[in-house]
């Protein structure tokens, strides 16, 4: 059975959502519905990835509250932009930062990290030179970023997922 049905919850709930975007329900999309349930899962178990194994509990604890604290800062900071209560010049750009991880994992979290907190954005990775190239918001000055890349997520992700 779990060969035919290796993720039952996911079938049935691809089934459902096809049922449910392809309404009127005819015996043609209950085909369909019944084929996406069956297809996505079992192509889904040649995906599945390694288990994860985090090294560092309290290092984890403490990069979770630095993010926390960073994306309260990044909100305040864009929200003071969109308003036009922060006047002055702003200058927007990208920035390339060197990186020293190569985990999939570190790199998927720092990802998401960066794309989540307003202002900055994950454009590119080169996985051959390890650069990462990011949008900023407000571009104070590149090396800044770079050293705060490093220091407040890099160097913490290192020591979770090493």
């Amino acid at each position: 059975m779990s060969r035919i049905l290796p993720y039952p919850v996911l079938s049935a709930a691809l089934a459902g959502t096809w049922l449910l975007l392809n309404a009127p329900v005819t015996p043609g999309t209950g085909l369909l519905a019944l084929a996406v349930g069956l297809l996505v899962p079992t192509v889904m178990r040649a995906l599945r990835p390694d288990a994860v194994r985090v090294r560092a509990l309290g290092a984890l604890m403490r990069l979770v509250g630095v993010v926390a604290y960073d994306m309260i800062r990044s909100n305040l900071d864009v929200a003071r932009i969109i308003l036009g209560l922060r006047r002055g010049e702003r200058k927007t750009g990208y920035v390339t930062v060197p990186l020293d991880l190569r985990d999939p994992f570190a790199l998927t979290v720092l990802s998401v990290m960066l794309t989540a907190t307003p202002g900055t954005l994950w454009v590119q990775y080169d996985s051959d030179t390890g650069t990462l190239l990011m949008h900023v918001l407000d571009l104070t000055e590149g090396d800044d970023w770079v050293r705060r890349i490093k220091t407040r997520y890099e160097r913490p992700l290192m020591e979770i997922f090493a």
